[in-house]
């Protein structure tokens, strides 16, 4: 992972293949999974539901277009094409930030939040059907344990794009329990 060519490589045993194999399936599988969901349920992709779950976890339902695009290890670009879609849909709009008034703010609008109170029961669900469900609450902290450890292993060489996400909501009244943002 350093780059240096010196090294013997390192190839993976039939087991190690074997975890590789079921782990790039699922890291394959598992976001298009998320996105059929949503798709089906909430006729919404799991890009903008997360867009829509990040701004509702700010008290203001806002965020400025830079800290959400770190908060999802996103390219600024990417996001901005995202927030256009999105803005047609008129689930969110862009405003001028308040802290500054140079930079841009997400905002959720009164339609965003019905799109994402009506999306996340149902996306919840799945989430706790697929992930949490199958498993032991012993093997539900030895599975975070170990994205944690891989995370930061790759986060270490600079390669993990939301190493450092934001929490620069602006203040407010926090949300409630139990609202969307999962």
């Amino acid at each position: 992972m350093n780059g240096d060519d010196s090294r013997p490589t390192r190839w993976l045993d039939e087991r190690e293949r074997e975890i590789w194999l079921a782990l790039r399936e699922f890291i394959w599988e598992f976001p298009a999974a998320l996105d059929r969901q949503l798709q089906r349920d909430s006729e919404m992709s799991i890009v903008e539901y997360s867009v829509l779950a990040v701004l509702s976890e700010c008290s203001s339902a806002r965020k400025r277009a830079g800290d959400l695009a770190s908060d999802l290890g996103w390219e600024r670009s990417r996001l901005s094409h995202l927030v256009r879609r999105m803005e047609s849909k008129g689930v969110v709009e862009r405003v001028h930030s308040d802290l500054d008034g140079r930079g841009q703010d997400v905002v959720l609008t009164d339609a965003g939040w019905a799109a994402i109170r009506a999306a996340a029961p149902g996306h919840v669900t799945f989430v706790r059907e697929a992930v949490f469900d199958p498993l032991t609450p012993e093997e539900q902290d030895v599975l975070e344990s170990m994205l944690t450890r891989i995370r930061a292993r790759i986060a270490a060489d600079g390669l993990w794009a939301g190493a450092v996400a934001s929490a620069a909501c602006p203040p407010d009244a926090p949300l409630e329990e139990g609202e969307p943002g999962a």
